[in-house]
């Protein structure tokens, strides 16, 4: 399986990539907030998201990260912006259970079959581990392929690492590479790493149906003490 490498200029890079993002103590901190979740919503944590408005305070450690890292990410993607959709995306690239997508107002799709994108996609990762290469591309995704996959693997990758920070145009097509750095397909050999990020979309207008951290009852170790 070949993949499309962007070297300097000759093809503008998709994804933007900032490393030691965070200051280390903040990072670590939530790092290890994060560890302590243990298997709490493993399995549902994409399903579990929440709406940080830029007009509250932050009430975890993840939205103190989102107003850190919002800093990296230029004015003129922000100048709309009015609040984030985060969750906790926790997997074992062995199996890998997310297909190529394009994020969008879930909630809104399935009410009105309109597709609403976020301004900016971003991803904090919080570790390495075995492949998990982000992989994004401007082609759909193609219901028929293994994973949705698009039909041409023409993509720019990007390798989880601690602390690194990621973002691109919310209506790029995007997925999760397997233990081995292929289209997911059927399981692997388990390995022991936990591929471990959170994922912040930002957002011109408030997604639907999504509720603020303070109103819901997981995750409670995030909490700022």
């Amino acid at each position: 399986m070949k993949f499309r490498s962007n070297i300097g200029d000759i093809v503008k890079p998709l994804v933007t990539l900032v490393d030691r993002a965070l200051p280390r103590p903040a990072f670590l901190e939530l790092k290890r907030a994060i560890v302590s979740l243990g298997e709490e919503r493993f399995r549902t944590g994409y399903q579990t998201t929440f709406w940080f408005d830029f007009k509250s305070e932050p009430t975890n450690l993840v939205e103190q990260a989102v107003l850190q890292l919002r800093e990296k990410l230029p004015a003129k993607l922000l100048k709309k912006c009015v609040g984030v959709e985060w969750w906790l995306s926790r997997m074992r690239t062995s199996n890998v259970k997310v297909d190529f997508h394009r994020d969008r107002d879930n909630a809104l799709f399935d009410s009105t079959g309109e597709e609403v994108s976020p301004a900016v996609s971003t991803l904090l990762y919080l570790n390495a581990c075995t492949g998990g290469l982000l992989a994004v591309t401007r082609d759909d995704p193609n219901p028929e392929n293994q994973a949705m996959a698009p039909d041409r693997f023409d993509f720019d990758l990007v390798a989880p690492a601690e602390n690194r920070f990621v973002f691109f145009d919310g209506q790029l097509t995007h997925g999760v590479l397997d233990a081995r750095n292929q289209i997911p397909g059927q399981r692997l050999p388990r390995e022991e790493t936990v591929r471990l990020a959170i994922a912040m979309n930002f957002w011109n207008r408030i997604p639907l149906e999504v509720p603020t951290y303070s109103a819901s009852a997981h995750y409670r170790k995030l909490r700022l003490r």
